[in-house]
């Protein structure tokens, strides 16, 4: 998958988080949270840099997100 030109920030590794592309090729950064939560946008502003939802994905490395 092509990487996004926009740094998605908590998103990039996190278990709610689900990436979308469309037919034209934009890539969209899915909230899984806000089917059963109405105060998590479904799909939020980027970079999302606070988010009482966020849960680390197991296995992500952490200075994968620094660039």
């Amino acid at each position: 998958m092509q990487e996004s030109k926009i740094d998605p920030g908590l998103c990039r590794d996190c278990v709610h988080s689900r990436t979308i592309t469309s037919d034209r090729g934009s890539t969209f950064y899915l909230c899984e949270l806000s089917a059963t939560d109405s105060q998590f946008p479904k799909y939020p502003r980027l970079p999302v840099l606070r988010c009482r939802g966020y849960e680390k994905r197991p296995g992500e490395d952490s200075e994968s997100r620094q660039a």
